[in-house]
């Protein structure tokens, strides 16, 4: 069956947000625990709900430590986040030749929305599903699904493409097919352990196999 849709994770698969979040969360973790943890160390924490990450560390103050997180992060956006190479291009392309796009990510409505305007990329997403419109976050199935229920779109005809296991996870428990970028920070090999149906070495490689010619 042939694909029509393509559902995006934003961070670290479309807008390269990597140096924002782990200066944001050396900022938080160097204000709660100072001196105790460094770069490597919060590499783990990136793509899941901030919640799972700070709940483990202290339950009393977790959404005091999310609070603090995301005032750094919002203030320090625009700063510290950049384009990845051929992605708007691509984008457009998908676009302008029909194919339904979504961006399904866990991160929350104003972060998104304040990356997909410096991108320039929020003209081609009717459909964003973020942390705060579900009740469970990826690697559920609820985010896939509820964005293909919005671009009415069916499961075995589209593509969850992202950068993090819960991408990969979330895609196969809705029943798309799924993609990994080679570009993710957790390297390439890390996600090949979850089989993605796909890997792109660059953006334009999602191209061919949504029947698409960049022309």
């Amino acid at each position: 069956m042939s694909i029509n849709t393509v559902l995006f994770d934003l961070d670290g698969t479309l807008i390269d947000t990597n140096e924002l979040i782990i200066s944001s969360f050396l900022h938080t973790l160097d204000h709660y625990y100072p001196g105790e943890y460094k770069r490597e160390d919060v590499l783990t924490f990136m793509g899941p709900p901030l919640y799972d990450t700070f709940v483990k560390m202290d339950k009393e103050r977790v959404q005091e430590m999310i609070d603090h997180y995301r005032e750094y992060n919002l203030r320090m956006h625009d700063e510290l986040v950049t384009d990845f190479e051929g992605v708007f291009e691509t984008v457009k392309t998908l676009h302008e030749k029909g194919i339904k796009l979504g961006i399904v990510t866990t991160k929350m409505s104003p972060a998104v929305h304040m990356g997909l305007k410096l991108s320039k990329l929020d003209q081609f997403f009717d459909v964003i599903v973020a942390l705060d419109h579900v009740e469970k976050a990826k690697p559920d199935p609820e985010p896939v699904l509820l964005a293909l229920k919005q671009l009415d779109a069916k499961p075995e005809e589209a593509l969850m493409v992202g950068d993090n296991y819960h991408d990969i996870l979330s895609g196969k428990n809705a029943g798309t097919k799924t993609v990994a970028v080679s570009w993710t920070l957790k390297g390439i090999d890390f996600l090949k352990k979850y089989e993605p149906d796909y890997i792109l070495e660059h953006m334009e490689d999602i191209l061919p196999i949504v029947g698409v010619t960049n022309e």
